[in-house]
């Protein structure tokens, strides 16, 4: 197979990059612009040793599974990598995508179908938008980066966010322009603004803008949140985020309020959250509540139960889960200092005061817990893409623990790790339930029960 050959094939998946599968030759082709049951003439335009990429250069036939695109940037954002097709093809791709990380693992467990609220579009309470400058006319624009780039594609609208985030963006950037307010350059390090930075608490109707500076002060901020408070009533909160240094990180370490408070307050599965800038808060709130609520009534906890919610960020699935079960015991550790901060406060704002919240690594958890005489009833993780650390499950399975409850964010370290506690004694006694929680990527959550074999 070499560089612009062209050879007929049918498209038999499509991955979660938004490539659709074939086989040519014996060899895995990964093809841009085509899906689950195309026919094409598909160009060659890159070869590796064990995969090559090629272009459709023509259909025989089109997928069934094909949709209307309704976004003008999809094919250069690449953010939703399942826009060619419907939403029913993309769940079905999510269930063999996890299928597959489970038989490649070596586990041996049933994956359920993916849950889903059904909400595909305007689910996204966070946005992060790049400002950058029109080399032509010299006027600043907000959009997304295009993939694997720092080049901004001019864009305000985007399906996966509410419409008033597109409308605070596009005041932002008329107020600045009309100031002649500059665009940061990460070539020059020169130019003042970074990002608008937007969050919003769905259930109490409030928002948060956060423009990135690069700067230690920015005058015009104050006629800014004016302005922006009259125009958009939701907004209860003004602040700039300082960010002087010459690196690719959207927020720096120092914020400064310019009006309302230093946060925003929502309620996930009936739990009052705060949510400050800088912390953790998922950003699908209804995907959330249906994973949260799905991994409680598998662990089945009992009043009295002492959890240990390990990555436990602003403790919100064990506050959740002390909803339903209430009286049960909270030890929460996680190693972002606000995050620990932000679950001390949400446990005493819902009531929650058998919940004790640690700042520390997950993987060295005996000075956390040394005091107590009482094993986990049920430990919880939910830890960042990577998985857990080896030392953080040897530790788990050292505490006795009958039951894990295992949220996963990406379905590989998922079964890497559900194969290491199989081997140390625990097998799924659910099956792995995916819930999608990014509906139109390439992402989707999972969660598993697994109980300790006598």
């Amino acid at each position: 197979m070499k560089k612009n050959e062209i050879f007929k094939a049918e498209i038999i998946d499509t991955n979660n990059l938004g490539f659709g599968v074939c086989r040519i030759n014996d060899k895995v082709v990964f093809v841009s612009g085509a899906v689950t049951g195309d026919i094409a003439e598909i160009k060659i335009i890159k070869t590796a040793p064990s995969y090559s990429v090629g272009i459709p250069v023509s259909f025989d036939v089109k997928s069934p599974m094909r949709c209307q695109v309704s976004c003008p940037v999809s094919s250069s954002c690449g953010g939703c990598a399942y826009s060619l097709i419907n939403y029913t093809a993309e769940l079905e791709s999510k269930k063999r995508a996890v299928i597959y990380a489970m038989k490649k693992a070596g586990v041996y467990v049933d994956v359920a179908d993916v849950l889903s609220t059904g909400r595909i579009t305007g689910y996204r309470n966070k946005a992060q938008y790049p400002v950058a400058c029109n080399a032509n006319t010299g006027r600043i624009y907000a959009g997304f980066y295009a993939p694997k780039t720092h080049r901004v594609i001019e864009a305000t609208r985007c399906m996966l966010q509410p419409e008033v985030f597109s409308d605070i963006t596009e005041f932002i950037l008329a107020f600045l322009n009309d100031k002649k307010v500059s665009a940061y350059s990460e070539e020059t390090g020169k130019g003042t603004v970074r990002h608008i930075y937007l969050r919003r608490a769905e259930a109490e109707k409030q928002i948060m803008v956060c423009l990135v500076v690069n700067s230690n002060t920015f005058e015009l901020a104050y006629e800014l949140a004016e302005q922006l408070k009259f125009r958009f009533p939701e907004i209860t909160s003004f602040m700039l985020n300082h960010n002087t240094t010459n690196t690719n990180v959207i927020l720096g370490k120092n914020f400064t309020l310019i009006s309302g408070k230093p946060y925003i307050e929502d309620i996930l599965c009936g739990v009052k959250v705060r949510i400050s800038p800088d912390g953790f808060y998922q950003v699908n709130r209804e995907g959330a509540e249906l994973l949260y609520n799905t991994g409680i009534k598998a662990a089945s906890l009992k009043k009295g139960d002492l959890v240990l919610d390990l990555y436990c960020g602003a403790g919100m699935i064990s506050l959740a889960a002390s909803k339903i079960v209430p009286e049960i015991k909270i030890i929460g550790v996680e190693i972002v200092e606000s995050a620990v901060e932000n679950a001390r406060l949400n446990a005493r704002a819902n009531g929650v005061y058998d919940a004790e919240y640690y700042q520390g690594d997950a993987s060295d958890l005996d000075s956390i817990l040394a005091c107590r005489k009482e094993k986990p009833a049920c430990v919880i993780v939910d830890p960042p893409r990577k998985g857990c650390a080896a030392s953080t499950l040897d530790y788990i399975v050292k505490t006795g623990t009958e039951k894990i409850l295992y949220i996963s964010c990406d379905p590989d370290t998922l079964a890497r790790d559900m194969a290491i506690l199989t081997g140390k004694g625990y097998a799924p006694s659910t099956s792995v339930i995916p819930v999608d929680m990014f509906p139109r990527t390439g992402h989707v959550e999972t969660v598993v029960l697994m109980t300790r074999n006598i």
